[in-house]
């Protein structure tokens, strides 16, 4: 009678870190990391001696200096007295700001010139494909440049806003575009974030903690739908219940702590009062959106095409509407395709946000690569600093954005 073993175990040696396949490719790996740690090493060194031999040395306590410079368009205080440290931070904000509006606006522009650009309405169609083929390859450098001229040269000054008749001409007397930006009413708080009655701190834990019991309970109710979906193939209805959810306690806590509205109105030569949404801040914006979203458009419609025909007709057949056929059955399956390219084109738009110095528009890169960099002399250590700052936001955004793309990917059993 035969009995069946197991092979006796292979010992291992250090042959087969080359000869067998499977430690050859982590033979490799762990070789790649040593020479480029090395590399790193002989360079930070190279660098270390050539610095002592001039006498000079790696050094970050200019960031604790005076900046000695105004900043125009800034979401945090700042002042001229302020450190450099101070002024960098109101330029990472202002670059997460213009990178944040120009990827939501250019994802919007992106996803209508895609579906349209499909569209069987001949008129329509050739409009986005002239959209897409001349945005696209203008350098946007050049839009940039173009619309920051039209609003200085279009729009009227401030002083035309002068005489009785001045709140008439505003943007429904409320508003006021002008060459120097945009003025709209600003909200504050008569009650809360700072008022004597209520601590700033613990107004913020409210509403984080909102924020975070809503996102929970938006999950809940989808939850809920799906359930239900599930059991009797009909999905209720669930915007207006999210929306209430996620509106709804923030406007009643918006109201106790007294919400008001700041209408901005002319003083001397300029507006006062208001959020001034500056020139260069419009410029940057919109140049990046309708830039960014032609290749946006691409790459929608790349994913609708990718999408089986047979997925519409079926859809169709069913009795669906086209506008419900595309939002529920077409794009939630094109999305495999279009969201790994649209991750290249978020960090397009966050590193094309440095181009904004060009209109005065006060980046990291105008602030801490340009201003503070010239007056201290520092150009090792601030461009360092410029570097770790775009690596960071960079793996930050193609992780987050990776996050969604493997939660919409095709799950196999």
């Amino acid at each position: 009678m035969t009995i069946l073993t197991d092979p006796p175990k292979e010992s291992f040696r250090l042959s087969m870190l080359l000869n067998d396949t499977r430690y050859r490719s982590l033979t490799f790996q762990v070789i790649a990391a040593i020479a480029l740690a090395f590399s790193i090493l002989y360079l930070a060194n190279n660098l270390a001696r050539n610095l002592a031999d001039q006498g000079l040395s790696i050094s970050f306590a200019f960031l604790g200096a005076p900046a000695g410079y105004d900043i125009n368009q800034r979401l945090i205080e700042y002042t001229s007295q302020s450190t450099n440290l101070r002024a960098a931070f109101v330029g990472i904000l202002n670059t997460l700001l213009v990178a944040f509006l120009a990827c939501v606006t250019a994802t919007i522009f992106g996803v209508l010139a895609g579906v349209l650009r499909l569209s069987k309405n001949w008129l329509v169609a050739k409009i986005m494909a002239f959209y897409v083929e001349i945005f696209r390859n203008i350098p946007v450098l050049i839009w940039i440049i173009i619309i920051f001229t039209i609003m200085t040269a279009v729009l009227p000054g401030p002083r035309a806003f002068r005489g009785d008749d001045a709140t008439a001409s505003m943007f429904l007397g409320v508003s006021a575009f002008t060459n120097r930006g945009i003025y709209i009413p600003g909200p504050y708080f008569t009650r809360g974030f700072g008022a004597a009655e209520l601590g700033a701190v613990w107004d913020w834990v409210l509403v984080l903690g909102l924020l975070v019991a809503s996102f929970f309970g938006a999950r809940a109710v989808n939850a809920r739908a799906t359930r239900i979906q599930e059991a009797t193939g009909i999905r209720p209805a669930t915007l207006t219940t999210n929306l209430a959810i996620w509106f709804g306690p923030l406007i009643v806590v918006a109201l106790a702590l007294g919400l008001t509205f700041e209408i901005p109105e002319l003083k001397g030569f300029n507006f006062k009062g208001g959020i001034k949404v500056g020139g260069p801040l419009i410029a940057i914006w919109f140049a990046l959106s309708i830039y960014t979203g032609a290749f946006i458009a691409e790459n929608v419609r790349a994913g609708i095409l990718a999408v089986s025909k047979g997925q519409t007709e079926a859809a169709a057949a069913l009795g669906i509407r086209p506008g419900r056929i595309m939002s529920l059955v077409i794009l939630p399956q094109a999305l495999r395709v279009i969201i790994p390219p649209l991750i290249s084109n978020y960090l397009n738009i966050t590193k094309n946000s440095s181009l904004a110095i060009l209109v005065g528009y006060a980046d990291v890169t105008a602030t801490l690569g340009g201003i503070t960099l010239n007056q201290t002399g520092r150009a090792i250590e601030c461009v360092l600093l410029l570097m770790l700052f775009y690596l960071v936001i960079s793996l930050l955004i193609s992780g987050i954005i990776n996050i969604y793309n493997n939660s919409v990917k095709l799950k196999e059993r």
